[in-house]
Protein backbone atom coordinates (compact mmCIF):
# COMPACT_ATOMS: atom_id res chain seq x y z
CA UNK A 1 0.00 0.00 0.00
CA UNK A 2 1.35 3.30 -0.82
CA UNK A 3 2.27 5.48 1.96
CA UNK A 4 0.49 8.49 0.17
CA UNK A 5 -3.38 8.78 0.92
CA UNK A 6 -5.87 11.09 0.68
CA UNK A 7 -7.37 13.45 2.91
CA UNK A 8 -10.49 14.44 3.65
CA UNK A 9 -11.35 18.62 5.22
CA UNK A 10 -14.94 18.06 6.09
CA UNK A 11 -15.17 21.39 7.38
CA UNK A 12 -14.10 22.88 3.94
CA UNK A 13 -16.40 20.28 2.19
CA UNK A 14 -19.28 21.60 4.21
CA UNK A 15 -18.47 25.23 3.56
CA UNK A 16 -18.40 24.65 -0.03
CA UNK A 17 -21.93 23.87 -0.38
CA UNK A 18 -23.08 26.70 2.37
CA UNK A 19 -24.41 29.30 -0.13
CA UNK A 20 -26.45 26.87 -1.79
CA UNK A 21 -28.13 25.63 1.10
CA UNK A 22 -28.98 29.50 1.77
CA UNK A 23 -30.30 29.66 -1.27
CA UNK A 24 -33.40 26.62 -1.36
CA UNK A 25 -36.02 29.33 -0.81
CA UNK A 26 -34.65 31.39 -3.84
CA UNK A 27 -34.17 28.43 -5.82
CA UNK A 28 -38.38 26.97 -4.76
CA UNK A 29 -39.21 30.72 -5.58
CA UNK A 30 -37.96 30.68 -9.07
CA UNK A 31 -40.11 27.41 -10.05
CA UNK A 32 -42.38 29.05 -9.20
CA UNK A 33 -42.25 32.13 -10.97
CA UNK A 34 -41.57 29.02 -13.57
CA UNK A 35 -45.04 28.31 -13.41
CA UNK A 36 -46.87 31.47 -11.99
CA UNK A 37 -45.63 32.42 -16.08
CA UNK A 38 -47.60 30.41 -17.45
CA UNK A 39 -44.83 27.55 -18.25
CA UNK A 40 -46.56 24.45 -19.23
CA UNK A 41 -43.39 22.71 -19.91
CA UNK A 42 -39.62 22.31 -18.25
CA UNK A 43 -36.09 21.45 -20.40
CA UNK A 44 -33.47 21.24 -18.36
CA UNK A 45 -30.30 21.50 -20.52
CA UNK A 46 -27.02 20.68 -20.05
CA UNK A 47 -24.17 18.79 -21.15
CA UNK A 48 -21.75 15.66 -19.24
CA UNK A 49 -22.26 15.91 -15.52
CA UNK A 50 -25.11 18.62 -15.66
CA UNK A 51 -27.03 16.51 -18.12
CA UNK A 52 -26.88 13.29 -15.87
CA UNK A 53 -27.75 15.32 -13.06
CA UNK A 54 -31.13 16.50 -14.57
CA UNK A 55 -31.73 13.30 -16.00
CA UNK A 56 -31.54 11.85 -12.44
CA UNK A 57 -33.56 14.17 -11.12
CA UNK A 58 -36.26 13.95 -13.72
CA UNK A 59 -36.01 10.14 -13.43
CA UNK A 60 -36.65 10.33 -10.06
CA UNK A 61 -39.49 12.55 -10.42
CA UNK A 62 -41.40 10.02 -12.60
CA UNK A 63 -40.90 7.54 -10.27
CA UNK A 64 -43.60 9.34 -8.04
CA UNK A 65 -45.76 11.24 -9.71
CA UNK A 66 -47.12 12.17 -13.73
CA UNK A 67 -44.83 14.83 -14.26
CA UNK A 68 -43.90 14.21 -18.17
CA UNK A 69 -43.87 18.04 -18.46
CA UNK A 70 -40.39 18.05 -16.87
CA UNK A 71 -37.75 17.41 -19.81
CA UNK A 72 -33.80 16.61 -19.68
CA UNK A 73 -31.79 17.07 -22.84
CA UNK A 74 -28.83 18.24 -24.65
CA UNK A 75 -28.06 21.34 -25.89
CA UNK A 76 -27.94 20.49 -29.15
CA UNK A 77 -31.79 18.95 -29.05
CA UNK A 78 -32.71 22.40 -29.35
CA UNK A 79 -30.58 23.20 -32.11
CA UNK A 80 -31.58 20.32 -33.60
CA UNK A 81 -35.40 21.23 -33.41
CA UNK A 82 -36.19 18.45 -31.73
CA UNK A 83 -37.64 20.49 -28.60
CA UNK A 84 -38.83 24.01 -29.68
CA UNK A 85 -39.35 26.23 -26.91
CA UNK A 86 -42.09 28.83 -27.11
CA UNK A 87 -44.26 31.10 -24.81
CA UNK A 88 -44.87 28.37 -22.44
CA UNK A 89 -42.02 27.01 -22.23
CA UNK A 90 -39.51 27.10 -19.45
CA UNK A 91 -35.73 26.20 -20.22
CA UNK A 92 -33.07 25.84 -17.35
CA UNK A 93 -29.60 25.46 -18.28
CA UNK A 94 -26.91 24.06 -15.91
CA UNK A 95 -23.26 24.27 -16.87
CA UNK A 96 -20.67 25.12 -13.83
CA UNK A 97 -18.15 26.97 -14.82
CA UNK A 98 -20.70 29.26 -17.07
CA UNK A 99 -18.44 28.55 -20.23
CA UNK A 100 -19.81 25.13 -22.03
CA UNK A 101 -19.85 25.91 -25.07
CA UNK A 102 -22.71 23.76 -26.21
CA UNK A 103 -25.22 24.70 -23.37
CA UNK A 104 -23.89 28.79 -23.83
CA UNK A 105 -24.71 28.94 -27.53
CA UNK A 106 -27.85 27.00 -27.19
CA UNK A 107 -28.73 30.03 -24.37
CA UNK A 108 -27.63 32.54 -26.89
CA UNK A 109 -29.94 31.40 -29.22
CA UNK A 110 -32.81 31.36 -27.41
CA UNK A 111 -32.33 35.17 -26.40
CA UNK A 112 -35.08 36.64 -29.05
CA UNK A 113 -37.66 33.40 -28.20
CA UNK A 114 -40.58 34.09 -26.10
CA UNK A 115 -39.68 31.63 -23.73
CA UNK A 116 -38.74 32.00 -19.95
CA UNK A 117 -34.88 30.99 -19.67
CA UNK A 118 -32.69 29.95 -16.52
CA UNK A 119 -29.49 28.98 -15.32
CA UNK A 120 -27.54 27.38 -12.52
CA UNK A 121 -23.97 28.11 -12.59
CA UNK A 122 -21.30 29.46 -9.89
CA UNK A 123 -21.28 32.96 -11.42
CA UNK A 124 -23.82 35.59 -12.77
CA UNK A 125 -21.87 37.19 -14.71
CA UNK A 126 -20.60 34.09 -16.79
CA UNK A 127 -21.39 33.38 -20.61
CA UNK A 128 -23.92 31.49 -19.59
CA UNK A 129 -25.13 33.64 -16.88
CA UNK A 130 -25.77 36.90 -19.16
CA UNK A 131 -27.46 34.94 -21.42
CA UNK A 132 -30.02 33.64 -19.60
CA UNK A 133 -33.36 35.73 -17.96
CA UNK A 134 -32.96 34.56 -14.38
CA UNK A 135 -30.03 32.59 -12.74
CA UNK A 136 -29.22 30.71 -9.75
CA UNK A 137 -24.90 31.49 -8.85
CA UNK A 138 -24.01 29.41 -6.09
CA UNK A 139 -20.56 30.92 -5.93
CA UNK A 140 -17.02 29.78 -6.72
CA UNK A 141 -16.85 26.42 -4.83
CA UNK A 142 -15.15 22.61 -5.20
CA UNK A 143 -17.97 21.04 -4.88
CA UNK A 144 -20.43 22.84 -7.56
CA UNK A 145 -21.65 19.64 -8.95
CA UNK A 146 -23.67 19.07 -5.48
CA UNK A 147 -24.67 22.45 -5.21
CA UNK A 148 -26.16 22.55 -8.56
CA UNK A 149 -27.80 19.35 -7.15
CA UNK A 150 -29.81 21.05 -4.64
CA UNK A 151 -30.58 23.93 -6.54
CA UNK A 152 -31.92 21.96 -9.10
CA UNK A 153 -33.87 20.05 -7.10
CA UNK A 154 -35.17 22.99 -5.05
CA UNK A 155 -36.46 24.95 -8.10
CA UNK A 156 -37.54 21.71 -9.90
CA UNK A 157 -39.94 21.33 -6.88
CA UNK A 158 -40.90 24.57 -6.60
CA UNK A 159 -42.65 24.25 -10.09
CA UNK A 160 -44.06 20.78 -9.62
CA UNK A 161 -46.04 22.04 -6.52
CA UNK A 162 -47.42 24.44 -8.10
CA UNK A 163 -48.68 22.36 -11.72
CA UNK A 164 -48.84 18.66 -10.85
CA UNK A 165 -51.24 18.23 -8.27
CA UNK A 166 -49.52 14.69 -7.73
CA UNK A 167 -47.01 15.76 -6.32
CA UNK A 168 -46.05 15.50 -2.65
CA UNK A 169 -43.04 15.13 -2.03
CA UNK A 170 -42.25 18.86 -1.72
CA UNK A 171 -42.07 19.50 2.11
CA UNK A 172 -40.17 15.97 2.28
CA UNK A 173 -37.48 17.15 -0.05
CA UNK A 174 -36.85 21.06 1.73
CA UNK A 175 -36.87 19.45 5.16
CA UNK A 176 -34.13 17.18 3.43
CA UNK A 177 -32.28 19.26 1.28
CA UNK A 178 -30.74 21.13 4.22
CA UNK A 179 -28.95 17.85 5.64
CA UNK A 180 -27.72 16.55 2.19
CA UNK A 181 -24.11 18.20 2.37
CA UNK A 182 -24.00 16.44 5.86
CA UNK A 183 -25.08 13.51 4.40
CA UNK A 184 -22.25 13.49 1.27
CA UNK A 185 -19.47 14.23 3.57
CA UNK A 186 -20.87 11.42 6.23
CA UNK A 187 -20.41 9.29 3.19
CA UNK A 188 -17.41 10.75 1.75
CA UNK A 189 -15.33 10.15 5.45
CA UNK A 190 -16.84 6.62 6.23
CA UNK A 191 -15.82 5.22 2.70
CA UNK A 192 -12.49 6.33 3.23
CA UNK A 193 -10.54 3.10 3.67
CA UNK A 194 -12.47 1.44 1.58
CA UNK A 195 -11.65 4.10 -1.47
CA UNK A 196 -8.28 3.86 -1.17
CA UNK A 197 -8.50 0.18 -0.98
CA UNK A 198 -10.69 0.19 -4.22
CA UNK A 199 -8.03 2.68 -6.08
CA UNK A 200 -5.24 -0.07 -5.31
CA UNK A 201 -7.20 -2.64 -6.52
CA UNK A 202 -8.26 -0.50 -9.64
CA UNK A 203 -5.03 1.08 -10.50
CA UNK A 204 -3.45 -1.24 -13.20
CA UNK A 205 -7.14 -2.41 -14.69
CA UNK A 206 -6.91 -1.79 -18.64
CA UNK A 207 -11.01 -1.37 -18.55
CA UNK A 208 -13.75 -0.76 -15.77
CA UNK A 209 -17.77 -1.51 -15.95
CA UNK A 210 -19.56 0.97 -13.78
CA UNK A 211 -23.29 -0.56 -13.16
CA UNK A 212 -26.18 1.22 -11.72
CA UNK A 213 -29.72 1.87 -12.15
CA UNK A 214 -32.29 4.59 -11.99
CA UNK A 215 -31.55 8.10 -10.75
CA UNK A 216 -28.16 5.53 -9.99
CA UNK A 217 -27.13 5.34 -13.64
CA UNK A 218 -25.83 9.21 -13.56
CA UNK A 219 -23.55 8.26 -10.73
CA UNK A 220 -22.31 5.13 -13.20
CA UNK A 221 -21.95 7.59 -15.89
CA UNK A 222 -20.21 10.85 -14.24
CA UNK A 223 -17.62 8.34 -12.22
CA UNK A 224 -16.82 6.65 -15.68
CA UNK A 225 -16.70 9.66 -18.25
CA UNK A 226 -15.88 12.24 -16.16
CA UNK A 227 -14.04 11.14 -12.95
CA UNK A 228 -11.92 7.99 -14.92
CA UNK A 229 -11.63 8.89 -18.60
CA UNK A 230 -11.69 12.26 -18.44
CA UNK A 231 -10.01 13.30 -14.50
CA UNK A 232 -7.62 9.74 -15.09
CA UNK A 233 -7.54 8.42 -19.06
CA UNK A 234 -9.12 5.13 -17.51
CA UNK A 235 -11.10 3.00 -20.12
CA UNK A 236 -14.24 2.94 -18.11
CA UNK A 237 -18.18 1.84 -19.39
CA UNK A 238 -21.13 2.90 -17.36
CA UNK A 239 -23.51 0.08 -17.79
CA UNK A 240 -27.54 0.45 -17.01
CA UNK A 241 -28.30 -2.82 -14.35
CA UNK A 242 -31.57 -3.04 -16.76
CA UNK A 243 -29.20 -3.67 -20.11
CA UNK A 244 -26.63 -5.84 -18.10
CA UNK A 245 -28.52 -9.10 -18.75
CA UNK A 246 -28.82 -8.04 -22.48
CA UNK A 247 -25.71 -8.10 -23.79
CA UNK A 248 -22.69 -6.47 -21.65
CA UNK A 249 -22.47 -9.48 -18.91
CA UNK A 250 -21.43 -11.89 -22.23
CA UNK A 251 -18.06 -10.04 -21.72
CA UNK A 252 -17.36 -10.70 -18.16
CA UNK A 253 -15.48 -13.32 -16.35
CA UNK A 254 -14.34 -14.01 -12.82
CA UNK A 255 -11.83 -11.68 -12.80
CA UNK A 256 -13.08 -8.56 -14.36
CA UNK A 257 -13.29 -4.99 -12.66
CA UNK A 258 -16.78 -4.51 -11.89
CA UNK A 259 -18.30 -1.67 -9.37
CA UNK A 260 -21.77 -2.35 -8.50
CA UNK A 261 -23.67 1.04 -7.56
CA UNK A 262 -26.94 -0.15 -5.40
CA UNK A 263 -29.86 2.64 -5.24
CA UNK A 264 -33.44 2.55 -3.20
CA UNK A 265 -36.71 2.83 -3.89
CA UNK A 266 -38.41 0.98 -6.91
CA UNK A 267 -34.96 1.04 -8.66
CA UNK A 268 -33.40 -1.40 -6.07
CA UNK A 269 -34.58 -4.79 -7.03
CA UNK A 270 -32.80 -4.91 -10.44
CA UNK A 271 -29.60 -4.08 -8.19
CA UNK A 272 -30.47 -7.23 -6.08
CA UNK A 273 -30.62 -9.01 -9.23
CA UNK A 274 -27.58 -8.09 -10.40
CA UNK A 275 -25.52 -8.46 -7.12
CA UNK A 276 -27.08 -11.87 -7.26
CA UNK A 277 -25.53 -12.69 -10.50
CA UNK A 278 -22.06 -10.79 -9.53
CA UNK A 279 -21.77 -13.18 -6.33
CA UNK A 280 -22.29 -16.07 -8.20
CA UNK A 281 -20.13 -15.59 -11.18
CA UNK A 282 -17.61 -12.99 -11.09
CA UNK A 283 -14.94 -12.28 -8.24
CA UNK A 284 -13.99 -8.96 -9.00
CA UNK A 285 -17.29 -6.72 -8.01
CA UNK A 286 -16.93 -3.91 -5.44
CA UNK A 287 -20.10 -2.58 -4.21
CA UNK A 288 -21.28 0.66 -3.09
CA UNK A 289 -24.38 0.32 -1.70
CA UNK A 290 -26.51 3.43 -0.40
CA UNK A 291 -28.74 1.68 1.92
CA UNK A 292 -25.80 1.21 4.16
CA UNK A 293 -25.36 5.23 4.69
CA UNK A 294 -26.98 6.48 7.50
CA UNK A 295 -27.77 9.96 5.73
CA UNK A 296 -29.23 11.35 8.60
CA UNK A 297 -32.36 13.92 8.32
CA UNK A 298 -33.17 12.78 4.77
CA UNK A 299 -36.92 11.47 4.43
CA UNK A 300 -36.70 8.00 3.71
CA UNK A 301 -39.21 9.20 0.40
CA UNK A 302 -36.42 11.31 -0.62
CA UNK A 303 -33.58 9.15 -0.39
CA UNK A 304 -33.73 7.37 -3.47
CA UNK A 305 -32.37 10.64 -5.29
CA UNK A 306 -30.10 11.42 -2.35
CA UNK A 307 -28.79 7.86 -2.66
CA UNK A 308 -26.65 8.67 -6.08
CA UNK A 309 -25.16 11.77 -5.18
CA UNK A 310 -24.16 10.48 -1.52
CA UNK A 311 -22.46 7.37 -3.80
CA UNK A 312 -20.64 9.71 -5.81
CA UNK A 313 -19.21 11.49 -2.73
CA UNK A 314 -17.93 7.97 -1.67
CA UNK A 315 -16.58 7.32 -5.04
CA UNK A 316 -14.38 10.53 -5.20
CA UNK A 317 -12.43 8.89 -2.42
CA UNK A 318 -11.31 6.37 -5.58
CA UNK A 319 -10.67 8.78 -7.94
CA UNK A 320 -8.60 11.29 -5.95
CA UNK A 321 -6.19 7.72 -4.69
CA UNK A 322 -6.27 6.81 -8.03
CA UNK A 323 -4.91 10.22 -9.12
CA UNK A 324 -2.09 9.39 -6.64
CA UNK A 325 -1.18 6.19 -7.27
CA UNK A 326 -0.82 7.15 -10.54
CA UNK A 327 0.66 9.96 -10.58
CA UNK A 328 -2.06 11.23 -12.62
CA UNK A 329 -3.44 14.70 -11.17
CA UNK A 330 -7.49 15.44 -11.51
CA UNK A 331 -6.83 18.50 -13.02
CA UNK A 332 -4.52 17.29 -16.35
CA UNK A 333 -6.15 17.32 -19.70
CA UNK A 334 -5.44 16.40 -22.82
CA UNK A 335 -8.01 18.06 -24.96
CA UNK A 336 -10.49 19.55 -22.99
CA UNK A 337 -10.08 23.52 -23.14
CA UNK A 338 -6.95 23.54 -25.20
CA UNK A 339 -7.97 22.85 -28.10
CA UNK A 340 -11.09 23.77 -31.01
CA UNK A 341 -13.54 20.88 -30.65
Amino acid sequence: MTEKQISFDREAFLNDMRASVEMIDKAVNLGEVFASAGMERLLLVGCGAPHYMFRAINTWIGSVCKADHIIDIYPAELAQARYTPDAKTGVVFGSHSGKTAETVHAAESLQAEKCMTAAITQRADSALGQNAQHVLAYGATQQGYFSAVMLTLAMVSGYLAKTSPDWDLHDALLSSLPHLPKALADAKETTKAEGIHNAEVLQEKTSLYVVGNGPMYTTAYVFSACFLMEMQRMNAHPIKTLDFFHGPFELLDASSPVILLMGEGIFRAEDERARAFYEKYLSGCLTYDSASFDMAGIDPRVRPIAAPFAVDAALTNVVEQLAILREHPLDIRRYMGKVAY
